[in-house]
């Protein structure tokens, strides 16, 4: 009995490992884990946050107005609400105080802190470009100027970095006239860069304050 024991545990306990193996495994996925549809990109709410977790490229949300200007908060600042730059530039769009002012904010301190006031300066921000410069909108969207084509935001973009009033000068001048800020960004490189996104429902107000 004792040698008929020994010879078949062996058997017994690989048939027993075996079965575990080929068992199959269902998984099920709940409902509310499941991932749908795109994500809206929040902003940090924590400024304190480690800039090793930053994120390296820039969040991809298409050609909508989202996927816009948060490309452009990326080329601007990685997104970050809380930084200022060596110029004095402040925040995710990197404002400067003379266009705050303009927007009426003129606490820099308040505009810092408070992503969601960033958010309605930006916004309000590209609504008044775009009615200055909303007939060189219609004039120039779909020609070319140095191999590039002129798109609604490319131009709003531009304007972002250099001025309405400079981006016109670009557009009318077919290109001759350029300028690029302190870091060797020109108009021309913005209107490569951020063109094909749609900003079509952004309406052009005029003198607007947030």
């Amino acid at each position: 009995m004792r040698k008929w024991l020994v010879l078949s545990s062996p058997l017994v306990i690989t048939s027993i490992l075996v079965s575990f193996a080929f068992k199959p495994k269902t998984l099920t996925v709940p409902k509310t884990l499941k991932v749908t549809q795109p994500t809206m990109v929040l902003y940090p709410k924590n400024k304190t946050i480690n800039n090793a977790m930053l994120a390296v490229a820039p969040p991809f949300l298409g050609s909508s107005y989202i996927g816009f200007k948060e490309a452009l908060a990326f080329k601007e600042s990685q997104g970050n609400y809380f930084t200022t730059n060596t110029l004095g530039y402040l925040g995710k769009y990197q404002f400067g105080i003379g266009t705050l002012q303009l927007m009426g904010v003129y606490n820099a301190t308040r505009f810092l802190n408070d992503p969601v006031l960033q958010e309605k300066v930006f916004q309000t921000n590209i609504a008044r470009n775009k009615w200055i410069l909303r007939r060189d909108i219609k004039r120039f969207v779909g020609k070319q100027i140095a191999g590039v084509e002129i798109t609604e935001s490319g131009i709003l973009a531009a304007a972002h970095l250099a001025g309405a009033g400079n981006v016109k000068k670009y557009l009318r001048s077919w290109g001759a006239y350029d300028v690029s800020d302190s870091y060797g960004t020109s108009i021309a490189i913005y209107m490569r860069k951020f063109s094909g996104y749609d900003v079509s429902h952004v309406l052009p107000r005029h003198n607007p304050k947030v």
